[in-house]
């Protein structure tokens, strides 16, 4: 008997939901779990190749993420040990003012996560957050929300990050009109979004809470020290912005010079692991200067901090690993096909095969592919009344609704941030639906009023 690809999914959310919410079992097994769930119930995949499968794909994603995660957790715990995140902190809070700190943290997500991944993006900014609610006292979900309104935002919307980057390609848009257009759009949305960030923190009493790593009684101790005992801004903002101009710089001549004698030497160097690699290796330096300490010295907050890395890395490839599992089940593409049968409007397609899309298997870059490739042949042989870069910023809206545990950031922020399920829930996921939908209301206004053709 075949099931239906739709049944499938929605016996794995349930899965997902009653494993992790109701009976409270850990969840990385309980995404491996709703993984071979899939893989049980899927006619697409034979039943030998289920646990192949999971493993392989669990495999694939931990390949792609675990050595940022593992260096971006060496990191945070280095800039939090050594004072360099309380230095930034104090500088960021007097340029900006009490009020509108967490402004800073929303302009910082923003520039960050043009050239890089949003996960990059936030375990390098986290500890910021974290640092702000100690010396502020109040005000952390505030702190995380606002990093997620900057970073999430761009990551779908503005290039040279991949997804948007493929997008132009794949729509035939130049590569000049879609940062144009991508960055002015993400402005109001990231602004929306941080107002629902500040929403939710009056609502919510989210506290500061223990992760792996610096107990809140080092974090209070740390972030009480006079500013003469804290490292120098520039040494303090190395570790970030390092990694964010190697990166950068691979991005840029890859796109403008992918032919140059620096191409393959910017690869090199851009690479994220590599980039991240000599970020923590600045970072463990700063920290033994700030505190004299040996090498022997050095291996206790180390291995802390890799030990928190190791569970996100668990949890986030499992993660990924159920999304993968419901694409080889053809659920991604039993959505597109029902959606285009119902001759639903260009833009409001888009933003709909990109929203289901995004739920069934979870990757947003995913997503923004997958459905910049349907659109394709369509915007070809029905050209719209407008420029196509709306098609592709209404597919980068539409990529930010329902995010939930088969999304890598999910975790990422949940995991980073000690936040549970239910708050992830509360606050990640209906956070980035509000600037989804912002987006592609304004993108409909801007296709109307200024079609650029």
């Amino acid at each position: 008997m075949e099931i239906h690809p739709i049944v499938v999914l929605l016996v794995a959310v349930a899965t997902v939901f009653l494993l992790i919410l109701r009976l409270k079992i850990n969840a990385f097994i309980a995404l491996v779990t709703a993984a071979t769930v899939v893989g049980l119930l899927s006619s697409k995949i034979a039943l030998g190749d289920v646990m192949p499968e999971v493993a392989s794909t669990f495999g694939k994603v931990s390949g792609s993420i675990g050595i940022v995660i593992a260096l971006a957790a060496l990191i945070g715990q280095c800039l939090m040990e050594s004072g360099a995140a309380d230095k930034i902190v104090r500088v960021f809070v007097r340029m900006s003012g009490d009020r509108n700190a967490s402004l800073s943290l929303v302009s910082s997500g923003y520039v960050l996560s043009v050239p890089v991944f949003f996960d990059t993006v936030f375990y390098l900014l986290v500890p910021l957050a974290r640092a702000m609610r100690i010396r502020a006292g109040k005000n952390y979900l505030l702190f995380l929300m606002a990093i997620t309104a900057g970073a999430a935002v761009t990551h779908s919307m503005v290039p040279p990050t991949p997804g948007p980057l493929a997008m132009a390609a794949i729509l035939g848009i130049d590569l000049g009109v879609m940062i144009i257009v991508g960055a002015c759009l993400a402005v109001p949305m990231s602004f929306v979004g941080w107002l629902f960030a500040r929403n939710r923190d009056r609502v919510m009493n989210v506290p500061l809470r223990e992760t792996a790593g610096l107990s809140l009684s080092e974090l209070e101790k740390l972030a009480s020290r006079e500013e003469k005992e804290l490292p120098s801004f520039f040494m303090s903002m190395l570790p970030i912005v390092l990694p964010v101009l190697l990166i950068t710089s691979n991005t840029v001549v890859s796109t403008f010079a992918k032919e140059s004698g620096m191409a393959s030497i910017t690869s090199f160097l851009g690479n994220p692991n590599l980039a991240l690699l000599a970020s923590a290796a600045v970072s463990i330096y700063l920290l033994a200067s700030q505190k004299g300490y040996t090498l022997s010295q050095l291996s206790k907050p180390i291995e802390r901090a890799l030990a928190s890395g190791g569970l996100i890395i668990l949890i986030t490839a499992a993660g990924g690993a159920f999304g993968g599992m419901l694409v080889k089940a053809e659920v991604g593409k039993t959505l597109g096909d029902a959606s285009q049968e119902f001759g639903v409007p260009m833009l409001l397609l888009s933003f709909l095969l990109a929203s289901l899309l995004k739920i069934a298997q979870g990757s947003g870059t995913v997503s923004m592919i997958t459905t910049a490739s349907i659109m394709a042949p369509i915007v070809i042989s029905s050209p719209p009344p407008f420029h196509p870069v709306y098609i592709a910023c209404a597919i980068g809206c539409g990529c930010k609704l329902f995010s939930w545990m088969n999304d890598s950031g999910f975790w990422v922020y949940k995991q980073m941030s000690g936040l549970t399920e239910v708050e992830a829930l509360q606050t990640w996921t209906p956070q980035l639906a509000i600037m989804g939908i912002t987006g592609y209301v304004l993108t409909q206004v801007a296709a109307i009023l200024l079609p650029l053709l």
